[in-house]
């Protein structure tokens, strides 16, 4: 390659259409042919175009696990997305012989990171029969392991809240079945809190009049007591609760809900944590975002800009600050209507604070309301960053555009959560009684395992502990004001 006819990477990411993060790990890879020089990588418009016409930037097909080697532990992933999950599952010594994943630049990645297991696609065109063929897997092979966290805007507080009339709440039916079909000896289920309290049915408030009294489908909690009785019908025995990634070594405050299913059906113990915030565990404390970020360089990252109408309040900020700290007389120009908005509006103009975990990082670390700004520099976080609190590997090749790869990690499981739910199951497949300290505070809700939500969630419904039968109908009784303040009290401590 001679030099006058060298391309830098960042001409060759425009050209492939990719970020010039992506086109620097192909080039490091070798599957874009090039040559570093110092610290710049160059290659040619010849290696380019040799690069596309392979299909290099191809969305990859659907494919069977490549031959070899069965490890012990056969463990299959669904809803895969960047393999956040499935990362902590290899840490904790699982390795998955299939992805499905319907996203292109998501199923670029996997392919990039992992290019010998399977990869499907869209889950409802493959029965259990179909799966086991692409794993590698005959008919009387043992499936140990499956995890997936469907789609999670139907159960989202943020969302519309259309429960399982939503095709994306389907989802995560569709993913039941097949844990049913399939009889994995361990199933893990990951969503988002919301999914709590998700009716089973939800009714736009628009649509609600003053003499509205929601029936038992629109009551919360309905969607995740549904899934229960499904999974239990089976044989399975289910726990359950909300986690903070940050008491799991993760550098990031992030809650979410995971159910552990073990079909001989036994409840296996509560994730087990690594870290707390209250010292009295005996634990050491919270991971900070300063030991996330150590040793990256703060001026080479990729990442996007803030508007200057932004930035001019940013550097007003310090470390750990947000909105309420600009001058008083500045909170109206700040933030124009949302100021007259309810709740805190802690997302606004937020700088991150070194040594507290990040926040929950967003699939945008840009947008007004939930913008993440850097403690010290005046931008965004980075990819490079953003990989860091999730716990990715610095290697880890997340492909497509900047706002791709946000996306992609920001919707991901923390590797350090994936990493505990390895280490329950395979406790519990070896028979050791591994629990978390009593009365350790998994997130910053009450009554989100599942003996307490499911006894709350009864009562809200109107459900007889012992039957599941409704204690009385709708028709022979009415809904009076405890019945309000017992579902009000409900959604204050699951919903947002």
């Amino acid at each position: 390659m001679s030099i006058p006819d060298a391309i830098s990477a960042r001409d060759a990411a425009i050209k492939i259409g990719v970020s010039e993060q992506r086109a620097r790990a192909l080039l490091r890879s070798g599957a874009l042919h090039g040559r570093q020089i110092g610290k710049l990588w160059i290659t040619t418009d010849e290696a380019v175009a040799t690069f596309l016409s392979s299909g290099g930037a191809k969305v990859p097909e659907d494919k069977p696990r490549r031959a070899g080697t069965l490890p012990d532990i056969k463990a299959l992933s669904f809803f895969s997305g960047a393999m956040g999950l499935d990362q902590g599952l290899e840490k904790a010594g699982i390795h998955v012989l299939l992805a499905c994943e319907m996203d292109k630049t998501c199923r670029r990645t996997i392919v990039a990171n992992r290019p010998d297991i399977a990869l499907l696609g869209d889950v409802w065109k493959y029965d259990a029969a179909a799966i086991r063929a692409a794993s590698g897997l005959d008919r009387s092979a043992e499936i140990d392991v499956m995890v997936g966290g469907p789609p999670c805007q139907a159960f989202s507080t943020a969302g519309a809240r259309r429960g399982f009339k939503d095709e994306r709440g389907n989802a995560l039916l569709r993913y039941v079945d097949l844990i049913l079909d399939l009889r994995p000896k361990y199933a893990v289920i990951e969503n988002v809190r919301g999914l709590l309290s998700a009716p089973l049915s939800h009714r736009p408030h628009v649509e609600r009049n003053g003499d509205w009294i929601p029936d038992k489908e629109e009551r919360p909690g309905g969607a995740l007591m549904h899934v229960l009785k499904k999974l239990r019908a089976a044989g399975y025995g289910v726990t359950f609760n909300l986690y903070n990634a940050a008491n799991f070594g993760v550098p990031q405050s992030r809650e979410r809900v995971i159910l552990l299913c073990a079909r001989d059906g036994t409840k296996l113990p509560h994730l087990v944590p690594t870290h707390s915030q209250d010292p009295s565990f005996g634990l050491p404390k919270w991971r900070t975002l300063r030991e996330a970020l150590d040793g990256l360089d703060p001026k080479a990252g990729d990442h996007d800009e803030f508007p200057e109408g932004r930035l001019r309040f940013y550097r007003m900020l310090g470390p750990g600050q947000y909105w309420k700290h600009l001058p008083a007389e500045l909170h109206r120009e700040a933030l124009r209507g949302s100021l007259d908005a309810g709740g805190g509006k802690t997302g606004f103009l937020r700088r991150l604070d070194w040594e507290k975990p990040s926040c929950t990082l967003v699939t945008s670390p840009c947008m007004p309301a939930t913008d993440i700004c850097h403690p010290t520099e005046d931008r965004p976080l980075s990819i490079q960053e953003y990989k860091r609190i999730q716990q990715f590997s610095d290697d880890w090749i997340v492909c497509g555009s900047m706002s791709d790869q946000y996306r992609q990690i920001g919707n991901a499981v923390p590797v350090g959560l994936g990493e505990a739910v390895g280490r329950a199951i395979l406790a519990h497949m070896n028979g050791k009684d591994e629990r978390p300290p009593a009365n350790f505070p998994f997130s910053r809700y009450k009554n989100t395992d599942e003996i307490s939500w499911e006894a709350q969630t009864r009562a809200v419904m109107g459900l007889d502990n012992s039957t599941g039968k409704s204690k009385q109908s709708r028709k022979s009784r009415n809904w009076d004001t405890r019945d309000d303040e017992q579902m009000a009290l409900f959604q204050s401590q699951m919903t947002v």
